[in-house]
């Protein structure tokens, strides 16, 4: 087995910093050394510089859509693409969602989903269950997924006709979640009333892009938010919040956490740096954008930035789901509602997530903890992914904290037409990127291979808690 080892760099887990090495030896960290002790590797290790440099365990994206059917279409970055791009940002795991078909079954959805993925991703990836269509097969079927690492369903109250549940329906899945060990992820908007605004809007005539959020106002997914979360205690099932995008929903979140509830939220960095007006840009530009929940008004920005400073938010991840303009978002030209809804970001997370840190919003610590540790702690995958522990798998990033670069379509690379965040000037950026002690990433360059990537079972959800006001929290303004 090859052994490496990266050394002069400053290590930052969730727990805090410290100058260390880190030794790898085959696929598994085994010991953080002391800079210059006397325990030091074999003769034939080789060596990365990390001086002035952070050593992070590597990124973990818990919602992504790669390959997804929507809206006539599927999502432009395949798991070979997607995963390549992902580790050019410091990912080293996603978990991604495979969908039940309508009428179906989970585990037919599951083959489907797996058989994409596997001998493809450059980077380990598992998957959560989208229940689509809850029935009482499918109710019985999600003991025996959770048995075999598929350990959190995913439900919808939006897209009636599509992925939508009503409230029995959420109920009943909820009940058998709680029973065998699974997390429940919601999308949690009112889309009966948001097909209701979408039918007004198109009927007079209104069918720019802009309308999308005009149609999807942040008190729907207030509501829907409130709704999950007293399912979720009717049920005594653990709740976690996907794509949360505005004020409403996280004082829903907030106030439930407040109560010691299990009950846990994501946001995305489009939610932290998009406004909303970029949806109103001239002629069509504005699909770029379109996403749902869609972009907010900046004063939701400030109210999510202080959710993950205080731990009302757990996790950042993506939500990446990108469709080209060419040929894909044009699909809504003159109708919004056929838009193909998602944006492309699996690449630029942890930077844009560290501008956090360069603001000083976030300590290093909490910015690992919410891109790497958090995800893992929750979705069944900690200690052998976000951290860096002895046993832990080597999957780690070397990151440059002083690197500034502009983040642009010309040097990404998802496959996608466009960047949404086109021009944005970031500081920090990945320098090496090591999955299971493989470097897959140099200095800009894939250097892994695909295929690399395995599936990562994930244990039941353990009730463990990611605390409100944890260690690296600054507290409510």
């Amino acid at each position: 087995m090859s052994t490496l080892l990266v050394e002069g760099g400053t290590v930052v887990t969730a727990s805090g910093a410290q100058r260390a090495d880190v030794l790898v030896d085959g696929e598994q960290v085994v010991a953080l050394l002391a800079p210059g002790g006397p325990a030091r590797p074999p003769e034939g290790c080789r060596r990365i510089d990390a001086t002035g440099k952070l050593v992070v365990p590597g990124g973990i994206d818990v919602h992504t859509h790669m390959e997804m059917p929507f809206g006539g279409t599927r999502s432009a970055d395949t798991f070979s693409s997607g995963t390549r791009a992902a580790a050019h940002g410091g990912t080293t795991t996603i978990v991604d969602f495979a969908i039940q078909p309508r009428g179906g079954s989970a585990r037919e959805g599951l083959e489907t989903w797996a058989a994409r993925a596997e001998g493809h991703c450059a980077i380990d990836f598992g998957f959560h269950m989208i229940l689509s269509d809850v029935t009482e097969p499918v109710l019985k079927e999600m003991p025996g997924l959770v048995d075999d690492g598929v350990t959190s369903f995913k439900l919808f109250m939006a897209y009636p006709g599509v992925f939508y549940s009503d409230d029995g329906q959420i109920l009943r899945a909820m009940q058998t979640a709680a029973g065998c060990g699974a997390l429940v992820m919601m999308h949690a908007e009112n889309g009966i009333a948001i097909d209701v605004l979408v039918s007004q809007a198109l009927a007079r005539g209104a069918g720019d892009p802009r309308m999308h959020g005009e149609t999807r106002p942040s008190v729907l997914e207030g509501e829907a938010t409130h709704r999950a979360v007293v399912l979720a205690g009717v049920a005594g099932c653990p709740l976690y919040i996907v794509h949360l995008s505005a004020t409403e929903a996280l004082a829903e979140v907030a106030a439930a956490r407040d109560a010691g509830r299990q009950v846990f939220a994501e946001t995305c960095p489009q939610y932290l740096f998009l406004d909303e007006a970029l949806m109103a840009a001239p002629g069509f530009e504005g699909a770029k954008y379109v996403c749902s929940p869609p972009i907010r008004a900046r004063a939701h920005h400030e109210a999510l930035w202080r959710g993950l400073g205080t731990g009302d938010l757990s996790v950042v991840s993506t939500d990446h789901c990108p469709f080209c303009m060419k040929d894909q978002k044009e699909l809504g030209r003159g109708d919004f509602s056929k838009i193909p809804n998602g944006l492309p970001g699996v690449e630029h997370r942890m930077d844009l997530v560290y501008q956090g840190v360069v603001d000083g919003r976030l300590s290093l610590a909490r910015w690992v903890e919410l891109t790497s540790t958090a995800p893992a702690r929750l979705f069944g995958m900690y200690p052998k992914k976000g951290s860096l522990l002895p046993g832990a798998d080597a999957d780690l990033v070397v990151y440059d904290p002083d690197r500034r670069h502009t983040l642009s379509a010309s040097s990404h690379h998802m496959a996608v037409d466009y960047s949404a965040y086109e021009g944005t000037e970031v500081t920090g950026g990945v320098d090496v990127v090591v999955s299971r002690g493989e470097v897959v990433v140099e200095h800009g360059e894939f250097t892994g291979t695909e295929g690399h990537g395995r599936f990562v079972p994930r244990a039941p959800f353990g009730g463990l808690d990611v605390p409100a006001r944890g260690p690296n929290a600054v507290g409510r303004p």
